[in-house]
């Protein structure tokens, strides 16, 4: 910096000029990120976490999903306001009078991104792919409806050809059934229904490789509206529009920009600065002030989605069934959701949201510190004493953490039960709860169609997202009972009795039904409610005109 006496002296001509471009500048708006892409059609989305993977046959988890729906199209998807299953890649379908066989019928001149035709034999591919028992899909359960699918998948049955699954022609794909499904369409628009292609796939490596070169920028090839074109770790997703896409004609996005940002602190900030039309969430301490200050921003949308805490049953001290109860018993949701959640959520005692496809669950974990520190002297721990420190791994995420120092405060002053609370990443986190290594996790379901069996199937035994290592032989038969019943009032039934063992035996503790909240610019059109979370990207476009209305 120069000495104040080196400074040249303006005349006042020159300085009611210069106080005029100060002021100019300073009041000058400069375009912003969310600015460029309302001019230039380029949605910015805060996506949570980064992707643990692309390929449709090997992600667990919603984000990573969130993804896969921009590049590739399924059978069938979810329309977001009737959650009922609409035409996709196939343009119709049609199940015989029995509910034992399914032909869907594929549109005619589809192509992957790469300009080869997407057929019948593509989908057929992708299935057997997800179902080859040493491909190890967790979510291979998903396709199970199908006839011998399953005793394939678990390698009792090597011969494919005696799955249900053939293409008798190029645009038409059959599926035999074990047992009539009727929600069956609306799992046909899950991730592990999407279909791969088997070039592409051939090309990196073989049909059960993992981690393969496939899903990278320039290799991954899609059917979807949209292309991977960029994937820079840790900082964006890109996904520009395939101009190969049977329907690109009616998709109004040019480019999606995913951001992997965990922080809802720095989303939020992110959005304010004008980098994001859309964010993930919202940290609870915001939602007032949105929903005093700028309400039109502010969205709370309904979502078949149960937060909770699960229970790694093969290690001790949490083997004890005992001590798992005690846990369950010893917390008070309604003070969570009321003073750290700030009555955003609302508490739940069961594992599936009430009202979910007309099924209620009856059975509830109820809150009640006496007969937890029962429980626990009854298992040898009176007051705590002698009870190892429990760990929980946690998502990193701010109000996360507050949820569960408020557990860890009443355990340790109504049970004398003492944990340490670790922060992961959402990729670390699913990591160890998959391969046991953890004792206590936070956990979340949202349902992949709206049916109660989402919710439920995923505790079976030895189930791709049993992450607990629990295991009950009559919950097992009660939900294979359920899946042969076609009647729901049975079905539900069913569901009533295998919900109460899995609350009985405390491999999870529920804790609370939060809507899905979150930011969203005015601009941005055609993103309607999801309750299952998901957004038809192809439907989604940014109006230029919405400041004329500020």
């Amino acid at each position: 910096m120069l000495p104040k006496s080196q400074f040249p002296a303006l005349t006042p001509t020159l300085a009611l000029l210069a106080f005029c471009l100060a002021v100019a500048g300073g009041c000058a708006r400069r375009e912003t990120a969310a600015d460029a892409g309302i001019r230039d059609g380029t949605l910015l989305v805060g996506n949570a976490a980064e992707p643990a993977d692309l390929d449709p046959d090997v992600i667990t988890s919603f984000t990573d999903s969130n993804i896969d729906y921009a590049l590739l199209e399924g059978l069938t998807s979810i329309d977001e306001k009737t959650a009922l299953p609409v035409p996709a890649a196939a343009s119709s379908w049609e199940a015989s009078s029995d509910g034992l066989i399914y032909t869907f019928h594929l549109r005619l001149g589809m192509l992957w991104s790469d300009g080869e035709p997407v057929t019948a034999g593509d989908f057929a591919y992708s299935f057997r792919r997800i179902l080859t028992p040493i491909f190890g899909a967790k979510y291979s359960y998903m396709l199970w409806p199908i006839r011998n699918a399953r005793a394939f998948n678990e390698g009792q049955l090597a011969d494919f050809s005696q799955v249900g699954i053939s293409a008798p022609d190029p645009l038409t794909l059959r599926l035999v059934l074990e047992r009539p499904t009727p929600y069956l369409p609306a799992l046909a628009a899950h991730t592990s229904w999407l279909p791969v292609n088997p070039r592409t796939i051939a090309r990196f490596g073989g049909m059960t490789d993992r981690g393969s070169a496939w899903t990278r920028p320039g290799n991954f090839v899609g059917n979807g509206p949209f292309v991977l074109s960029e994937w820079v770790p840790n900082a964006r997703i890109v996904a520009v529009k395939n101009p190969r896409y049977w329907d690109a004609a009616h998709v109004r996005l040019n480019r999606i920009v995913f951001y992997p940002v965990e922080s809802f602190d720095t989303e939020e900030h992110d959005f304010r600065a004008g980098q994001m039309h859309v964010t993930y969430s919202l940290p609870v301490s915001k939602i007032a002030g949105y929903r005093g200050m700028d309400p039109p921003r502010l969205r709370v949308d309904p979502w078949l989605s149960t937060t909770y805490l699960t229970i790694n049953v093969t290690k001790p001290p949490l083997d004890r069934l005992l001590v798992r109860r005690a846990l369950a018993l010893g917390i008070d949701r309604e003070a969570i959701t009321r003073d750290v959640l700030s009555g955003t959520a609302i508490p739940t005692r069961s594992l599936t949201p009430p009202g979910c496809a007309g099924y209620t669950p009856k059975a509830e974990v109820s809150d009640d510190f006496e007969q937890a520190r029962r429980l626990l002297a009854q298992a040898g721990y009176p007051g705590g004493a002698g009870l190892p420190v429990i760990e929980i791994q946690a998502f990193s995420e701010g109000s996360t953490t507050r949820v569960l120092e408020a557990i860890q405060s009443m355990w340790r002053r109504e049970l004398g039960v003492r944990v340490t609370i670790t922060p992961l990443e959402q990729k670390t986190l699913y990591e160890n709860q998959q391969s046991l290594n953890y004792q206590i996790g936070t956990a979340g379901w949202v349902a992949d169609y709206p049916d109660p069996s989402t919710f439920l199937n995923q505790y079976v035994t030895e189930g791709g997202n049993n992450w607990a290592g629990w295991s009950d032989r009559e919950f097992d038969r009660l939900v294979a009972e359920s899946e042969r019943t076609a009647d729901n009032g049975r079905r539900y039934e069913l569901f009533q009795r295998a919900e109460a063992i899995l609350l009985g035996q405390a491999p999870i503790i529920p804790l609370y039904l939060l809507p899905r909240i979150y930011l969203i610019h005015p601009a941005v059109r055609g993103w309607d409610p999801s309750v299952l979370g998901f957004h038809n990207f192809k439907k989604v476009w940014l109006d230029p005109s919405w400041a004329a209305g500020r």
